[in-house]
């Protein structure tokens, strides 16, 4: 299993950002994946999963903010990511189960 993240940056509060997830060495389209993200000195915290058939879920920290989404031609984790606030800085993992790649940061700051 590989997943591998991109797309973070710095971004002003109320800014936008698109994270990808490139996923190979197991089938795409048959696992439900998930965002993680982590502050340092913190835990995980659950951003959203979407499922295989595409049903998505969020917490209500960023339901209505994010949108989650995949493409399974592309083996690809989209996480799209408006409205951002400072409280939205953190490193984004892609998982699936428990397995994570090695995160991207994502900086809201003016």
């Amino acid at each position: 299993v590989q997943l591998v993240e991109s797309g973070g940056g710095l971004v002003q509060p109320g800014g936008s950002l698109r994270l990808s997830c490139a996923a190979s060495g197991f089938t795409f389209s048959s696992e439900a994946m998930t965002w993680v993200r982590q502050v340092p000195g913190k835990g995980l915290e659950w951003v959203s999963t979407i499922f295989s058939g595409g049903t998505p879920a969020y917490p209500d920290s960023v339901k209505g903010r994010f949108t989650i989404s995949r493409d399974n031609v592309k083996n690809t984790l989209y996480l799209q990511m408006n409205s951002l606030k400072p409280e939205d800085t953190a490193v984004y993992y892609c998982a699936k189960g428990a397995t994570r790649g090695q995160g991207t940061q994502v900086t809201v700051s003016s």
